[in-house]
């Protein structure tokens, strides 16, 4: 029976379209990110061996994210771990994030590295991708809505700001209040030095007046 397979422009096409998906989502999913830190740390390797259709593809993990080809990198014999796999058991793994789903691949490898990988799988998934980007366009606009007792809380503190205010108003129209007492008795008092000068000045020209007369 002839095994199903895709033909190698076709599958370098395809392998660039998910290589810039990953590198999407790793730049939007932190949690993606981390479970990627370990495996590019050791600059992992990952045979992925497809059936139906039958397709190998190694995936390299690395600080410029998860690179995907269909040979192993230069200076590579072997990978680090092998995933053989059906196509449609993949699909569900990456879609679901269930991890009874991911421990139905087969994985061969060094048992801590396996490990990572299955970890990084469960994490990754095209829902990331989708809240990533809606979360990156609201720009954090759904926030959770407040609690009761933040509620309550913030009533408190527009009450005391509301008190605060009334009081600072008191005391500035006691103040105002104040300066006008102090205007209109500095008025009067000018009022009776205006007219005391008067009279002062009065009583000086007639007694000039009348010493003058008297000589």
């Amino acid at each position: 029976m002839k095994r199903s397979t895709l033909s190698h422009s076709l599958l370098n096409i395809i392998l660039v379209f998910i290589e810039s998906a990953l590198t999407l989502l790793l730049r939007l999913d932190p949690e993606l990110r981390k479970a990627a830190y370990p495996l590019a740390k050791q600059e992992t390797v990952v045979a992925l061996r497809l059936y139906l259709p039958h397709v190998e593809v190694f995936a390299t993990f690395s600080t410029k994210g998860v690179l995907l080809d269909d040979r192993l990198p230069i200076g590579r014999t072997e990978p680090d771990v092998v995933i053989n796999a059906y196509s449609i058991q993949v699909i569900n793994a990456i879609t679901t994030h269930d991890s009874e789903t991911t421990e139905k691949l087969q994985m061969r490898g060094e048992s801590v590295q396996v490990q990572l990988v299955k970890q990084f799988i469960m994490q990754l998934g095209l829902g990331s991708l989708i809240q990533g980007v809606i979360k990156k366009i609201k720009g954090g606009k759904n926030k959770p809505k407040p609690t009761e007792a933040e509620k309550a809380d913030k009533k408190e503190s527009y009450k005391l700001r509301i008190k605060e205010q009334q009081t600072q108003i008191t005391t500035l129209t006691i103040k105002n209040r104040e300066l006008e007492t102090t205007v209109k008795e500095l008025q009067s008092k000018q009022q009776t030095f205006i007219i005391t000068s008067i009279v002062a000045a009065v009583i000086a020209i007639a007694a000039i007046i009348a010493l003058f007369i008297m000589t």
